[in-house]
């Protein structure tokens, strides 16, 4: 009796012990939800790389990066930091620089993680924080085989004559597309001593997976951007002649880098095939294949949300520079 107690005793430990959770309990992918009033995406990748840990983290905009550091407190406390550098303040020719530390702190109540990011203010009187919850990301599947697509009857996103369909996400913001010779075009002029907040616009519809076919043409040194279900971006650059990057026309930005370079010079109209099927990427660019069936492994920067599992819209980058779109039509996927 006094044996079978004991192993009885073992037992229930070994099991408390593992309902409370490991450090390992955080290692994977995490879409996050940052508490803003754009209730913006983010990401996080914790693992162990030879013996060390490590992760990726990405931030509301911008790119996926490494992080400066990473460590558990215990069990159930992660911290993540952020060095980089910033300009504080200009006076005259000369940059007076602070190199400052954003740090994340993160717990783990189950399987969602609750966390506040500090980053301190640049006048360093203050901090600003910022709290977001995430949850796992599920697996990845295998790379599906795109001959046994079955796609549903196209649709015409843009039709050459108005808006229709389309919206801005920021209504406080200001429009600058509009159709100019059956091309929709963006172009957010800023005039001297008075920079305009241009919004980004968006189909009023929301897909799951599909095919998206469309002409683009991008200016010398202009940019934006093709949002896939409103959480992926595909790059709109003028990147002609430059070296294979993750931010280059037809990336998927910071994320996936092109196995060629199929880039027209600026001002020319150029075509895009892109197909997004069980969250593996194909972009078609000018005829040739630049990702092939690549895995997505979580949102881009500007992402309206970051749950894989959900619909969204297309939407397209009016915030930074002039760009014109013709012939947008997608054919979802079906099965």
């Amino acid at each position: 009796m006094i044996k079978f107690s004991f192993i009885a005793i073992l037992i229930f430990m070994a099991f408390t012990v593992k309902a409370q959770g490991t450090k390992e309990d955080f290692y994977g992918m995490w879409a996050l939800k940052i508490d803003v009033p754009d209730n913006s995406a983010g990401w996080l990748d914790v693992n162990r790389n030879n013996g060390f840990l490590d992760a990726e983290l990405l931030w509301r905009w911008g790119s996926v990066e490494k992080v400066s550091n990473v460590y558990f407190m215990d069990d159930s406390d992660l911290v993540v930091t952020q060095t980089r550098e910033r300009v504080v303040f200009r006076q005259g020719d000369k940059e007076f620089k602070h190199e400052i530390t954003e740090i994340y702190n993160i717990k783990r109540n189950g399987d969602k993680l609750e966390g506040v990011r500090i980053a301190p203010n640049r006048d360093g009187m203050g901090a600003e924080t910022i709290k977001f919850t995430g949850w796992r990301l599920p697996e990845m599947p295998a790379a599906p085989d795109l001959s046994k697509i079955k796609y549903g009857k196209p649709i015409t996103l843009f039709n050459g004559k108005d808006l229709s369909g389309w919206r801005l996400i920021d209504p406080n913001k200001t429009n600058g597309f509009k159709v100019v010779d059956g091309a929709l075009v963006n172009n957010p002029v800023h005039h001297q001593g008075k920079r305009v907040s241009y919004g980004n616009l968006r189909t009023d519809k929301e897909f799951n997976d599909f095919n998206l076919k469309l002409e683009v043409n991008v200016p010398a040194h202009s940019n934006s951007g093709i949002y896939l279900r409103g959480m992926y971006e595909v790059q709109v650059l003028d990147s002609y002649g430059k070296p294979l990057d993750s931010h280059n026309m037809g990336a998927l930005y910071s994320r996936i880098t092109p196995s060629l370079s199929a880039e027209k010079p600026a001002e020319e109209w150029q075509t895009m095939d892109i197909t997004l099927y069980k969250r593996h990427l194909t972009v078609i660019l000018n005829g040739k294949t630049i990702i092939d069936n690549k895995p997505v492994y979580g949102p881009t920067g500007g992402a309206l949300q970051a749950d894989v599992t959900k619909p969204g819209p297309i939407y397209l980058q009016g915030d930074h520079g002039k760009v014109s779109y013709k012939n947008i039509v997608l054919t979802p996927i079906i099965n």
